[in-house]
């Protein structure tokens, strides 16, 4: 049997982030991944890019049923302190758009990073490993494994959630936490597309691959961003965003004129092109094929001066304050997080450490704590796992 400081389960984001801090602190590390390569959802996100974190980090950027417990894991390890590392390496990034950065080059920089990082620090990582069984003993834990069994101090938990489990994703941090007497709050997936079953799914279809500037809101939420219209039904970032605030049977409104009062606009266009076609008029703001197909589905596009009050109030309600309810989502398949998870009442905000069974740490996307897109949910993993790392 043999025996070790610290084990971290899960190299992703967070658990490459513990490791490399806790090993430069001087402790023995053990980082096992059950995957053949560490960091995978690194290597996919953002396109290939990795958006690894975002210049405008706050705490409202996070939902949890407990929103105070992310607060002084990213007072303490902030996105400049990320984006020092970076420049450390000397990797190229750039922002975006709303305070998100991304690599120029490729994911892989990030993920090169974070292994140089481990290794200057003597982090033992090892791949395709499995655990069977965890137990706790009176100091520390002890793990039966591929590997044989190993004996730890502290045992940290850095799994991940459900999403995308082609790339490995499993509930096994759950489990774990489930083993030890946490609550864990309802699972389900974040930062999702909507599937539309009903009759609109014909103008999704038929619009699909287009994409417009839209105010997405459900639940008293809102974000001014992109939609994107699918064979399935909508995506892209507003759609993204919403839909972790967004519940079975729950309506959702999309404002598609969100630089106008529709009405107003409508009003306006009516007494200064009054012979101009409404299809002609959208066009202009939209595709012409979009506004073709609005026009189609919607009402009968017809020259301005030809609409009665009502009817022109019809058009506003639409374009101003289309209404719908999603049939689902697409699921953990696509998801980019995992919303719920480990109950963070029973979790120290301070060390991440388990408030039921010493030694026991919890960090990264296992947790309750989902950021928004845009690289908060990095953030969070840099974060916690820097937390945990002071500590364990």
């Amino acid at each position: 049997m043999r025996s070790t400081q610290v084990v971290i389960i899960g190299a992703g984001a967070a658990g490459l982030m513990c490791a490399l801090t806790a090993a430069g602190r001087g402790r023995e590390v053990l980082l096992l991944d059950h995957a053949n390569k560490a960091g995978k959802k690194i290597l996919m996100s953002g396109g290939g890019r990795c958006n690894f974190t975002n210049m405008y980090t706050e705490p409202a950027n996070f939902l949890s049923q407990n929103p105070h417990f992310c607060k002084s894991a990213l007072a303490r390890y902030t996105q400049w302190d990320f984006i020092g590392l970076v420049a450390k390496h000397g990797v190229p990034y750039h922002e975006k758009k709303l305070g998100q950065l991304f690599c120029d080059n490729k994911s892989s920089d990030i993920l090169g990073m974070l292994l140089d990082e481990c290794d200057q620090v003597g982090v033992e990582l090892r791949l395709d490993t499995s655990i069977q069984q965890i137990e706790k003993l009176e100091s520390g834990y002890l793990l039966q494994t591929t590997l044989g069994a190993v004996q730890c101090q502290s045992l940290v938990i850095a799994t991940g959630g459900l999403s995308i489990p082609t790339l490995g994703a499993t509930g096994f941090g759950y489990q774990v936490a489930r083993q030890f007497g946490h609550e864990l709050l309802p699972t389900r997936a974040g930062l999702v597309p909507f599937t539309i079953t009903d009759q609109l799914k014909e103008l999704c279809g038929e619009l699909s691959g287009t994409s417009v500037d839209c105010l997405v809101s459900c639940n008293g939420q809102s974000f001014r961003e992109n939609i994107l219209f699918t064979h399935r039904g909508l995506s892209g970032p507003a759609i993204l965003q919403i839909s972790s605030y967004w519940q079975p049977g729950d309506s959702v409104e999309i404002n598609l004129l969100p630089d106008h009062d529709a009405l107003g606009w409508l009003q306006q266009q009516q007494a200064e092109r009054p012979n101009s076609e409404l299809k002609t008029l959208l066009g202009e703001i939209f595709t012409k094929k979009m506004a073709g197909l609005l026009a189609e589905h919607w009402f009968v596009s017809k020259p301005m001066k030809q609409y009665t009050p009502a009817e022109l109030a019809d058009v506003a309600q639409k374009l101003g304050n289309w209404q719908l309810v999603p049939a689902g989502t697409e699921g953990y398949r696509t998801a980019e997080v995992t919303l719920g998870g480990v109950d963070t009442r029973e979790v120290s905000s301070k060390t991440m450490e388990s408030l039921k069974s010493p030694g026991l740490y919890f960090i990264g996307e296992v947790l309750d704590v989902t950021g928004h897109l845009g690289g908060f949910n990095f953030q969070w993993a840099w974060a916690s796992g820097y937390a945990a790392a002071q500590y364990v």
